[in-house]
Formats: structure tokens, sequence, C-alpha cells
């Protein structure tokens, strides 16, 4: 399946701005099933300073700034993807995947092999994801029991949390706290992902989070609308002995052809799409629009 993707971001300042710095994590990765066959950047005003280089968890990191005065910034990304995933779905039901209990997991994530490292350092905290309350533990227990297969545990969680929360755009931010997130049950993809991500941490597997893309399809006999399709998230859980499996809290969902990565980190503030600083004394307006298409 061929995709092309076009992300726009756009901020309008009621004030002149005279410098900004921005650092954006909007170049797809190259990752299992998933590879970036063409990849475009324009920025508007024209950016003064500009460097791309790959980041401690292997995703594309675009630095630049802007020294001249303007008052608005926008940044536009053209992809065009080739996603091969859905054939690694059926390995998920075997038994090297299944058969893993969490018993079995933790004992396994003792070892000193290379994946072993890599995988454990999705176990520690990071910055919006701290050390699980009683309340996320409790959460996340009832779901993983230790003769219990981790697969179908992290499968459950997801269909837990797609059932319990609601989707509810605006009523959080990226700053609140998973802990709030919880208590009100409701919040948005990135919420959701990093609530499932706290919960598996919390009994000592490691869990990432994935930012990137999800085809959105019309109602049948109805034409899709362009800029309908949204920055996603969900999350991904290590299985020592198989590796790394995705699930998407928000539609109940192991993640297929229609999800597309752009990267991944410990949570949301090691790959935001776009962040950065800027020099003036007025307000913004943020505006982003995503339009996915199937090429083939």
């Amino acid at each position: 399946m061929l995709y092309s993707v076009t992300h726009t971001t756009k901020y309008d300042y009621d004030a002149p701005v005279s410098y900004c710095h921005n650092i954006a994590v909007l170049k797809p990765r190259r990752s299992l099933g998933q590879e970036l066959l063409e990849y475009k950047m324009v920025i508007s005003p024209e950016a003064d300073e500009i460097s791309e280089r790959i980041d401690f968890f292997g995703n594309y990191i675009t630095r630049f700034s802007i020294q001249k005065e303007h008052r608005q910034l926008k940044v536009t990304t053209k992809s065009k993807l080739r996603r091969e995933y859905e054939q690694f779905k059926t390995d998920f039901r075997s038994d090297k995947c299944v058969k893993i209990t969490l018993e079995q997991a933790k004992n396994s994530l003792l070892k000193t092999d290379l994946d072993i490292l890599e995988a454990r350092q999705f176990v520690l905290e990071s910055i919006f994801i701290k050390k699980a309350s009683a309340a996320v533990e409790m959460y996340a227990r009832q779901s993983f029991k230790p003769n219990r297969s981790v697969f179908e545990a992290a499968e459950e969680l997801m269909q837990r949390i797609y059932t319990d929360f609601d989707f509810v755009s605006g009523f959080t931010s990226v700053s609140t706290p998973i802990d709030e997130v919880m208590e009100e049950r409701k919040g948005v993809c990135q919420d959701f992902a990093q609530i499932a991500i706290a919960c598996i941490r919390s009994i000592g597997l490691p869990a990432r989070y994935i930012s990137g893309y999800i085809e959105t399809l019309p109602p049948p006999g109805q034409e899709k609308l362009v800029g309908a399709d949204a920055s996603h998230a969900w999350f991904s859980i290590f299985i020592p002995g198989f590796g790394w499996v995705d699930f998407d809290p928000t539609n109940n969902q192991i993640p297929g052809d229609q999800h597309l990565v752009v990267g991944w980190g410990r949570d949301y503030y090691d790959v935001p799409p776009l962040k950065g600083v800027v020099y003036g004394s007025g307000k913004s307006k943020l505006a982003v629009e995503v339009d996915i298409a199937r090429v083939i």
C-alpha cells in the first residue's frame, strides 16, 4: 500500500515575532513494514538556518530558525510511504508471542542481550510518565497476572482503555498529568497511549510511545474530506523473545497498514510534531491540517 501524506502546521501571531527556533519530528522513519520513498519540507518564511539529524531513538529531527520579523509561521511536509505491515500481524498470534507470560517476560529482562538492554530503558520514568500511582498500578494488574500471556494482557488493557475512557478533544493538554486523566477517564489519543504505557511500566515491562498518522475512511458513499486525518498516537509493548507489538487503544485495534509511523520515544515529549521558542510579545493561533491519501 502506498500513501501520500501532507501535514501543515500554521502559527498566526497577533504581533510581530523577531526570531524563532524550532524542532520538528515530522519526517516518517523507517520501521517494520514501512519505507519512506519521498519527503519534502517547506517552511515559510524561509529558514535562515536548518539542519537534520537522527536522535537517540532513531527518529529524524529537523532543527530550524527564522531570524527575521514575521507574523506567520507555516511548515508543510509531504511524504510518500510504502506500508506493508499487515503481513506481520499473523505472527502476533503465534506461540512465540502468545505463550510468553508476565513472569517469564520479567525474568528474561534480567538478561544482557542487546535487544533486552535496548528495551529496558522503556521501563524507566520519563518526562510525562513518572512513577505510577497506586490507581494506575491497580488498573494495570487487572489485566497483567504472573502466569498470563503478556500479549493477551496488553490486548485486554487496550480494550479496557477503549471502553472505560471517553475521547474528548480539548479536555486535556500536553501537560495534563496522567493521574488526572486516569481520574476523569477523558482525553485524546496521546493520553490513552500514555495511560497504557504507565500501566505497563508499573508492572515492570517496557513500553514506548508511537507518534504517527492513521488513515480515516469516510462513511460509505461519501467522499473523503481533505484534512480529515490527524496526527495520531498509540503504544507498543516489548515481549522478550519476540519483540515489539503495537496497540491502538483509541480505536481498539492492533495497528495495520493504515497506521503510519513517524517516530517513537519514551512519551510524547520525545516526539512532538513541532515545538519551539519565539521572541515576541503577542499571542499565537495554531492550526494543523493533515491529509492522507492512498496512491495505490
